[in-house]
């Protein structure tokens, strides 16, 4: 019989990201990340004058920060020990949205905190990327965590019998990010996802259709 299945995200979910991140662009690159604003692209100004750091070089920034900065990044509260836990009982695989260069130095750094998954890399929606991860492994249930709501609508759409766990893990992000209406639940601490993640994963039911609130 197929195990249960867990796909996590990484970043904000089991490293800390944006506040490293931040700090790397004010040390070295001189540049203000205003981690409040909600809009990447505008977020990221030039601290000798205040000028808006041009989008396009807002992503090559972030492809910097991953290629020289993983190092930066440190475990999320609770989150390697949630994870090995959980991986007693059902498979564990990353679906993290790097480009794929960076997927065996993404494997490295989890491994170099205590988490030994299989990596898989994306870009864009996480959807159809689940879905391949889905029918691959075959589990009798799934459970897919992320951070950001526009991924919860992407597997939603692809795979709406998947349970979906909303986790925030950068405590200054909390207020920031909204509460996705097609996430199941909204947990930001590891030991209450922990269990959450456990009882979904345990019981091996699929998860309720949820309909997105007209606006």
């Amino acid at each position: 019989m197929s195990r249960p299945l867990l796909i996590s995200d990484c970043d904000e979910v089991l490293l800390h990201m944006v506040v490293p991140f931040r700090d790397w662009l004010d040390e070295v690159h001189h540049i203000h990340f205003d981690l409040v604003h909600g809009d990447w692209g505008e977020a990221l100004r030039h601290k000798h004058d205040g000028t808006q750091v041009e989008r396009g070089h807002v992503w090559n920034l972030l492809n910097g920060f991953f290629l020289t900065e993983m190092h930066r990044q440190q475990p999320i509260d609770g989150a390697v020990d949630a994870i090995n836990r959980i991986a007693e009982h059902a498979d564990v695989v990353i679906l993290t949205n790097l480009m794929d260069h960076h997927n065996e130095s993404r494997v490295q750094q989890l491994r170099a905190v205590g988490i030994d998954a299989p990596v898989y890399t994306n870009q864009g929606g996480k959807g159809e990327a689940l879905a391949r991860i889905v029918e691959r492994y075959n589990p009798s249930v799934a459970v897919f965590v992320d951070d950001l709501g526009h991924q919860h609508e992407s597997v939603a759409e692809t795979l709406p019998d998947v349970w979906r766990l909303q986790f925030v893990g950068e405590p200054i992000l909390w207020q920031r990010v909204q509460s996705s209406q097609l996430a199941h639940a909204r947990i930001d601490l590891w030991h209450e996802a922990e269990h959450w993640i456990t009882d979904k994963l345990l019981a091996g039911s699929p998860a309720p259709n949820i309909q997105k609130e007209p606006v």
